[in-house]
């Protein structure tokens, strides 16, 4: 999954030397609304494999994020993708853990996510948004090369390095803001499911859900009749 506002970053912050001759893994690559790998390919890279929890355009293998260390090991990609995924995995510090160690020594790593504000979007689950201090926090371990907000929507992308030395960051205790809680939180109960500040985003999103529906009945009834 891809927003103009990645895929240009992605351009942007890659380039042929960074990616030819290189094995490249994208977490999260069902295609909707766009994808960088197109971009990535056309710089003639070793290999590029596309990993997703679901069948869809661009996913070569059926993987959950929180299982690929099981999958392929440590150090095995020198590029690593994971764009517009990071806010709707529950267990986020598992998977951030995964994407660092997935990296081999002086590879790449290129995450774009969502920040405050923006609307809760389920793909399937929605739960997390995280600003540019959160991710200069989360991935201080790495040597930050790029980090921006999303100029089109509330967003924050990066652009990093893995050192020789890597010694990876405690993030046991560091809190994020859900947009299941509403508030900061270290993590997820499921009362936090039935709470009524969740209760209130779900009727929300119904609410608009049913205006679409009923538009575009609106709409086919008028068409039906002209």
């Amino acid at each position: 999954m891809c927003t103009v506002g990645c895929l240009m970053f992605g351009i942007r912050n890659l380039c042929l030397d960074e990616v030819a001759g290189r094995e490249v893994i994208e977490v999260g690559s069902c295609e909707v609304f766009g994808s960088l790998r197109p971009f990535v390919e056309s710089w003639g890279p070793k290999s590029y494999l596309g990993v997703d929890i679901v069948p869809g355009t661009g996913v070569d293998e059926i993987w959950n994020a929180e299982d690929l260390l099981d999958r392929f090991g440590g150090r095995r990609f020198d590029i690593v993708l994971c764009t517009e995924v990071l806010e709707h995995t529950r267990n986020w510090r598992k998977v951030v853990s995964n994407l660092k160690n997935l990296c081999r020594p002086g590879g790449i790593l290129l995450v774009t996510t969502r920040s405050r504000g923006f609307h809760y979007h389920a793909y399937p689950h929605d739960f997390w948004r995280y600003e540019t201090e959160d991710i200069r926090h989360i991935f201080s371990d790495l040597d930050i090369v790029q980090v921006e907000r999303d100029p089109r929507d509330p967003g924050v992308f990066v652009k990093a390095v893995r050192p020789d030395r890597f010694v990876e960051k405690d993030l046991s205790g560091f809190p994020l803001y859900s947009v299941v809680t509403g508030k900061r939180t270290i993590e997820i109960e499921e009362a936090d499911f039935r709470s009524l500040h969740f209760l209130r985003v779900r009727y929300r999103i119904r609410k608009k859900e049913l205006k679409k529906k009923f538009k575009a009945a609106i709409r086919s009834w008028f068409s039906s009749i002209i």
